[in-house]
């Protein structure tokens, strides 16, 4: 699952105790166990290998060139949506024709850009993007003697069985185009001269828990590969996406090798390439946020924790009411947690409502939580925050944003510094 673990009482990651690394960059901060990215990508790896497979990080879930350098240097390739990530790529080594560039909303400039570094697919998300790739495709001048490629995103309309705010994967979305509408789409563009359009593209969602709409999604979308490349088109590669689950809760979602037991059978002997975007699947074990509590309150029948990590260092509880499993850092040998569970409830602990610093209702990490009792000053870690968590983080109230902090084995290393009260004003004057 994850390299975090309690050694007598005491939270480690990898071998080093998290109250070693909050003493030196204080509180709150993101500490992320390098072993844990490595491990987690390497299982995606072994379990593909009989396809020829293009596996690309999903930069938007934690994005750290850090962390990017480390996992171009194991020869993966990179999931963008913006000219932003796209320059933390390159500024982390990673290989431009290993980057495959998602959004709907590709501004000019940033198409220009990638078209200059020579990624390796735009996923196209309607018929007016890919226009406007042929535009400027055939008016760019780097492009001479290199047709830039493209994938079609098409949504087969499987519904994901997740939150509203992460499914993607329905006609009902402002992302790609009905599979019905993606043969118009190849018989209007598949021969316009400028951009090579050649793959397909699937994404569901994010956050499922099953590997049923994926293989779903392959069973749909077969059907229409077939049918483009017997009218005459090049489908290379299918672009199965990301969202694959992460265990916000010890053993709940399906491994890699489970996702390829149930995909693969389906794509063996096609002569198609495969590419995969994951990113939470990858990062989100491999990430807590380390926080520490001010005060504690009663207010009517509840009990609160006032902790200084708010929803401006971890929205997803506020925004998607998603699930963190929080526990202390230091606790008796008794209160260590054997698993991770929404349900976990040792005799000894009470039910608290864990909240920030943030003037808003909204900023909570957790409600009716059972949790060990807890005094000022103590630490919380709250796991499985390494997807989406730093990414999302903003400077609402004017909070300087956490340190980012890598472990490797027995040392610790900051690979973000806390941001400063100067930090805040510097773009302003």
């Amino acid at each position: 699952m994850d390299h975090f673990n309690y050694r007598n009482g005491r939270l480690f990651a990898e071998d080093v105790d998290v109250e070693k690394i909050a003493g030196q960059v204080s509180t709150p901060a993101y500490i992320y166990s390098k072993a844990t990215f490595i491990e987690h990508l390497q299982k995606i790896q072994r379990a593909y290998a009989e396809l020829e497979t293009t596996i690309c990080y999903s930069v938007k879930a934690c994005g750290n060139i850090n962390i990017l350098n480390f996992l171009a240097e194991k020869g993966i390739g990179f999931d963008i949506v913006s000219g932003g990530e796209l320059h933390r790529v390159l500024q982390a080594g990673g290989y431009p024709a290993k980057v495959v560039y998602a959004g709907v909303g590709k501004t000019d400039n940033e198409i220009i850009e990638a078209l200059n570094a020579g990624i390796g697919y735009f996923n196209i998300e309607s018929e007016a993007e890919l226009d406007n790739l042929i535009r400027l495709a055939k008016q760019s001048d780097t492009t001479k003697g290199h047709k830039p490629r493209a994938a079609l995103r098409v949504n087969p309309d499987i519904d994901y069985k997740t939150h509203v705010f992460i499914t993607t994967g329905k006609k009902e979305t402002k992302f790609g185009v009905d599979i019905e509408r993606a043969q118009k789409v190849f018989a209007d563009y598949g021969d316009n001269g400028a951009v090579d359009l050649c793959a397909i593209h699937v994404h569901l969602g994010s956050g499922g828990k099953t590997i049923d709409p994926y293989v779903e999604a392959v069973r749909r979308t077969m059907p229409l590969i077939d049918s483009l490349r017997g009218k005459g088109h090049t489908i290379e590669a299918l672009d199965l996406g990301g969202g694959y689950g992460a265990d916000y809760e010890s053993d709940t979602v399906p491994s890699a090798a489970d996702y390829a037991a149930g995909i693969l059978p389906l794509l063996k002997g096609k002569d198609l390439k495969l590419i995969l975007e994951p990113g939470k699947s990858i990062c989100a074990n491999a990430g807590i946020l380390l926080t520490r509590v001010l005060y504690t309150k009663r207010g009517g029948a509840k009990e609160f924790i006032i902790v200084d990590a708010g929803m401006n260092d971890l929205i997803r509880p506020s925004l998607y009411d998603a699930f963190h499993f929080i526990w202390p850092a230091t606790v008796q040998e008794d209160f260590v947690p054997l698993q991770r569970s929404k349900d976990l409830q040792p005799e000894g602990t009470r039910a608290f409502d864990v909240v920030g610093p943030i003037c808003e209702g909204a900023d909570f990490l957790a409600k009716e939580r059972f949790l060990p009792p807890v005094q000022r000053g103590d630490l919380l870690s709250v796991f499985t925050a390494g997807a989406y968590g730093f990414t999302m983080s903003s400077n609402y109230n004017a909070r300087c944003r956490a340190p980012e902090v890598l472990v490797d084995g027995d040392s610790f290393s900051v690979i973000r510094r806390r941001e400063t009260y100067e930090d805040l004003t510097a773009l302003e004057k």
